[in-house]
């Protein structure tokens, strides 16, 4: 008896399943990374509109995803990042549940009108998406589960099953759970956001979420000459041939002779760059004071000093913010450096500031650290002075 039929009209062997799979996996990967995450949540890159269109068609094919659905829910969570209305942190509610139920929370989060008419706007609005992708929303995955079973057959059923289970794990789950849990970080920004891995190519780059938090408005995730963003190196390829153009990158420091006098151009520079600013501070003033003052008799007391020095305070609980306070009120230079690093903080949240304002405190900042004794802080204040904006 022919049991061909039971293996689909291409009939593959064993490997060209896992190929097919993989491949259907990554396009979906690609959809999520290129056209969700970077070209409609953050405008930081502009696809063709054919390649925009086969994306949108495949998320709702693949996984019956709507893109103002997504988009709305994402930005809502950059929006609330790690805090009280975040719909899927870790910090807020726990990384096994986020893990296990990341789906279920971004259902929950999409049932709300409000979510979806205050972050969802400038996604696509046509025909196809009213009468077609939102109207039958379940209609893309009847159809996956019917083509899977006519091309591969029974194996089919384990291709749609892996299809399926793909966005949950690894965007729900993994970038949205660990990826504001474990790994490294770059950046101290106001959430908890990691780097996973530095090569990150298995998620389409998203691995690097720390960079990413840090500037959410780049089209490119790495950011240290080591690390490999694959989203990337697919937009390069686009580029190529017309089919996809960067709109915005991540700020790169431009340093030139310091100057004499501050200037507006250098405070500008200065708030550019503030994420490159608060990180060369840690590694060039913070930590070697802290190095020198551990080097004295009594350092056993700043035992977990540097993750408490180094962290954003927004991420340190009530105990770690006493045991903060303790600390810098035992120790004169770090306390000093530490009131410094809050200040300059200061200078880009004062959003409400004029600029004559806000050049006046950046000059009271540099004259007074200049001024401070620490050898490292005056260093520091004097390369300010060497920040300037990039070419247009």
């Amino acid at each position: 008896m022919d049991l061909g039929f039971l293996y689909g009209l291409l009939d593959l062997s064993f490997w060209g399943y896992v190929i097919v799979t993989a491949i259907m996996v990554q396009i979906t990967i690609m959809a999520v990374t290129l056209y969700l995450h970077r070209d409609a949540a953050h405008r930081s890159l502009e696809l063709h509109p054919v390649l925009r269109h086969f994306f949108r068609f495949w998320v709702w094919y693949s996984s019956s995803m709507i893109t103002k659905e997504w988009v709305a829910v994402h930005r809502k969570h950059h929006a609330f990042s790690d805090a009280q209305g975040d719909p899927h942190s870790p910090v807020v509610f726990g990384l096994r549940k986020v893990l296990l139920e990341g789906a279920e929370l971004y259902a929950e989060e999409i049932d709300n009108p409000e979510t979806l008419e205050k972050y969802g706007r400038g996604t696509p609005d046509d025909w196809m998406e009213r009468n077609v992708y939102t109207r039958h929303k379940n209609a893309g995955i009847t159809m996956l589960v019917v083509v899977n079973l006519l091309l591969f057959g029974v194996p089919g059923i384990i291709i749609t099953a892996v299809q399926l289970v793909s966005m949950p794990l690894f965007a729900a789950g993994v970038i949205n759970g660990v990826g504001h849990h474990s790994g490294y970080r770059n950046f101290e920004c106001e959430d908890a956001a990691r780097n996973i891995v530095p090569w990150a190519f298995m998620l389409g780059g998203e691995e690097l979420h720390n960079n990413h938090h840090a500037f959410p408005s780049s089209a490119k995730f790495s950011v240290r000459q080591w690390e490999f963003d694959i989203g990337w190196a697919y937009i390069q390829v686009l580029r190529v041939f017309g089919l996809a153009k960067v709109a915005r990158l991540a700020p790169e420091p431009l340093k030139v002779e310091p100057r004499l006098h501050v200037d507006l151009e250098n405070l500008r520079a200065v708030i550019v760059n503030r994420m490159h600013v608060l990180r060369e501070y840690s590694r060039k003033v913070t930590l070697p004071v802290l190095r020198a003052e551990r080097a004295r008799p009594g350092s056993h007391l700043l035992a977990g000093a540097r993750r408490l020095l180094v962290r954003h305070p927004r991420l340190l609980d009530a105990r770690a913010t006493a045991r903060l306070r303790e600390m810098l009120d035992r120790n004169h230079a770090l306390k000093t450096v530490h009131e410094f690093r809050e200040r300059l903080a200061q200078l880009w949240s004062g959003a409400n500031a004029s600029n004559e304002r806000l050049l006046a405190q950046f000059k009271d900042w540099c004259h007074q650290a200049e001024q401070s004794g620490i050898k490292g802080l005056q260093e520091f204040a004097q390369s300010l002075r060497g920040y300037a904006l990039q070419p247009a």
